[in-house]
């Protein structure tokens, strides 16, 4: 007889829990991907939602900004006027 220990003796602990804690990162790294993927979607639909209203905020930029510049009944009754007295 030998007193060298075997092998599959030296690490009882290890050996009792080694298929819970595959199955626990697994199903650990499944959860993460599935998450991931469930982030992504949100991201895609909350784009989506967001273009109209980002195209509405430009679309009032441009109508604020440019209303200046659109003439108004004053200008162009003025001008009709010195094109009047131009013309005489």
């Amino acid at each position: 007889m030998s007193d060298s220990p075997k092998p599959g003796i030296r690490f009882p602990a290890i050996r009792r829990i080694w298929k819970p804690v595959a199955a626990t990162g697994a199903g650990g790294t499944a959860v993460a991907v599935w998450f991931e993927e469930i982030m992504m979607y949100i991201q895609e639909i909350l784009a989506l939602l967001l273009l109209p209203i980002m195209a509405g905020l430009i679309y009032l930029l441009d109508i604020f900004m440019f209303k200046s510049r659109t003439p108004k009944r004053e200008d162009i009754s003025n001008s009709k006027e010195r094109n009047k007295v131009n013309a005489k």
